[in-house]
């Protein structure tokens, strides 16, 4: 059973829009991960909310948690009602809608102690609706690419979402953190500056996200109502995970999935903090590098997006995350600020290909009737144990006093999803495409 997709031409028709439009989304949503999780408010949450890096670590390493294992529950469940129902447009807006509302309420967390429940609560919020949405954005992406194109589909979309923190990143350095006087009268006593940085990610979100919610086919509305959709739903989660064993190869590259993708969120999450708190980098210093591991990263899913079609998604996840236990390894060794920007740079070049072959992996391995609910167990596979990443930074960081030492558990992430990814055996070939008919609006 293929994909009826529904584009603004009508039935089984794409615009030679609707692929970039599709990417564009990557350049629209990425700031928030980049500069609110990880390079900015986390560093704002550290320094100026509760102003001990331990504490700050540890706080941060739970709400983070807690989003993740919401994520790890609703997705697979309004993964497979979304395939029951048909629409995944929908749903993709209400997710965005969640993260940009969050997000711009930042504004009101004020310097002090007062506004830690309200940053913690805020930016868990927006994490989920952020992760909740790739779900549905994610499943659109194998009838949106030719054959044998999906994993340069995948990762030039990737590429341009590092390209969008790094834009949103810089225009926040000069424009907000570091302009003198600050515009717009903003007060600077009170991290005015910083603060608006969450409106400007929440304005950017909203800026470059529409062209997706016009341009980009939707599947068909089935007939089915809320109820209905829902039951069924439920019903076929419920039946392809008792039937896993006749996806042998997709359960063992969730698995895998499950922790490597783990281990590189909890990077994500706590990059930012171990810049700030290991080698005292200043909030502006911590934005630079954020904007030169962009550039790095962004690189690498370009220019790894054509490995993945030439060689295969499983080769580019395993050269990466091989690079990346090795260069992880090194970075927790070091004492000199020049050799962490030399090795976190390193870093960067393999952050995204794990990201978009993965990505692309799925789209091949995943049945075309059961792909959003695929995607859902994807999402699951990034997030059933994701609590665990950042609550183990937590805990060991607090146990240990030693930040080193707690993001030395991200490494076991990487090496045993390595491990459990190795059974997996490459996909034979390109994802199923849509029976609609030509190729109007693939890549």
């Amino acid at each position: 059973m293929a994909d009826h997709e529904v584009g603004r031409d009508g039935p089984g028709r794409r615009s030679k829009w609707s692929a970039p439009a599709w990417c564009l989304f990557d350049w629209a949503n990425s700031p928030f991960p980049t500069v609110i999780v990880t390079f900015v408010f986390a560093v704002y949450f550290q320094r100026a909310i509760v102003g001990d890096a331990i504490v700050a670590t540890a706080l941060w390493g739970w709400a983070m948690a807690a989003s993740a294992l919401a994520v790890a529950i609703a997705g697979p469940v309004l993964g497979a009602i979304a395939d029951a129902g048909g629409r995944r447009k929908p749903w993709l807006l209400a997710c965005s809608a969640l993260t940009v509302v969050t997000c711009a309420g930042l504004w009101f967390a004020v310097p002090g102690r007062e506004s830690l429940l309200l940053v913690l609560v805020l930016v868990g919020l927006g994490n989920f609706g952020f992760e909740l949405g790739t779900i549905f954005y994610n499943a659109m992406l194998p009838g949106l690419a030719r054959p044998g194109r999906i994993g340069r589909l995948s990762g030039w979309a990737w590429a341009l979402g590092y390209g969008g923190g790094l834009a949103c990143l810089v225009v926040a350095l000069f424009g907000l953190v570091q302009a003198d006087p600050p515009p717009f009268g903003l007060a600077a006593e009170s991290a005015e500056p910083v603060r608006a940085v969450a409106l400007l990610v929440a304005l950017w979100f909203v800026a470059f996200a529409w062209p997706l919610f016009v341009a980009t086919p939707d599947l068909q509305r089935t007939n089915l109502t809320i109820g209905h959709s829902v039951s069924k739903g439920l019903d076929s989660l419920l039946t392809t995970i008792r039937r896993i064993r006749k996806h042998r190869h997709i359960a063992w590259f969730l698995l895998a999935r499950m922790l490597y993708i783990d281990g590189l969120n909890t990077l994500f999450a706590f990059g930012g903090l171990y810049a700030a708190g290991t080698f005292a980098m200043e909030m502006t210093e911590v934005m630079v590098f954020g904007i030169a591991l962009n550039v790095a990263a962004g690189l690498g899913a370009f220019g790894f997006a054509w490995i993945d079609d030439l060689f295969g998604a499983k080769r580019t996840i395993v050269l990466s995350l091989l690079a990346l236990l090795i260069l992880g390894a090194a970075i927790l060794l070091v004492e000199s600020k020049t050799w962490f920007w030399v090795l976190g740079l390193a870093i960067g070049v393999f952050m995204g290909p794990v990201q978009s072959a993965s990505r692309s992996m799925m789209g091949r391995l995943a049945p075309a009737a059961l792909r959003t609910e695929m995607f859902g167990l994807y999402a699951l596979s990034g997030k059933a144990t994701a609590f665990m990443g950042p609550w183990l930074v937590g805990l060991v960081t607090a146990l240990a006093a030693s930040q080193r030492v707690g993001m030395a558990v991200i490494l076991a992430f990487f090496l045993i999803g390595l491990l459990v990814l190795l059974r997996v055996p490459e996909p034979d070939g390109p994802p199923n495409r849509s029976v609609n008919g030509g190729n109007d609006g693939y890549l």
